[in-house]
């Protein structure tokens, strides 16, 4: 062997190996960059999946707000021309609704920013007025009463309208 070959042959001995612990030190590093993005999709479809099920249980409750407050109405109407007035279970039902929905627009909310978390704490207060007033207000006039919260509402929906779209 000439000695152009015994140096070619010793740098490619010692290079060659050197070469391929590089590129799996690359490799190594890129396989750990893809890891963490990965991750990082998962942890966002997990959070936009939790949220848009907490949209759809509000979405819920805040009908059964409305529905639970023309019970209340319905109730006291009838209360009212018999002369009886007493806190009803439809009343108690109502409350409860209304705070389903408050706790669900809380976690909600903490999800957003500080706008639409006032957003959503104003229409948690509007629900809980309309249902006291529920009580004061004939089944023809519970739509009227809840004009504010509906407001609220469709700006709540939309939020989660554009969460789903994503």
């Amino acid at each position: 062997m000439s000695e152009r070959e015994v140096t070619i042959r010793t740098a490619v001995v010692t290079y060659f190996p050197m070469f391929i612990a590089v590129l799996s030190l690359v490799t190594s590093i890129y396989n750990g960059y893809l890891n963490g993005k990965f991750v990082d999709i998962i942890q966002r479809n997990f959070g936009r999946t939790e949220y848009l099920r907490t949209c759809k249980e509000i979405i819920d409750a805040y009908f059964q707000v409305k529905f639970r407050a023309g019970l209340v109405s319905e109730s006291s109407e009838r209360d009212r021309a018999s002369g009886i007035t007493s806190a009803s279970a439809a009343q108690i039902d109502a409350a409860s609704a209304v705070s389903k929905f408050a706790a669900l627009g809380t976690y909600l909310a903490n999800l957003r920013d500080e706008p639409t978390r006032q957003q959503y704490t104003r229409l948690s207060w509007e629900l809980d007025k309309a249902v006291r007033e529920a009580a004061k207000t004939s089944p023809a006039e519970l739509n009227k009463l809840f004009e504010p919260a509906d407001r609220l509402f469709s700006h709540m929906n939309n939020d989660c309208v554009k969460t789903a779209q994503q």
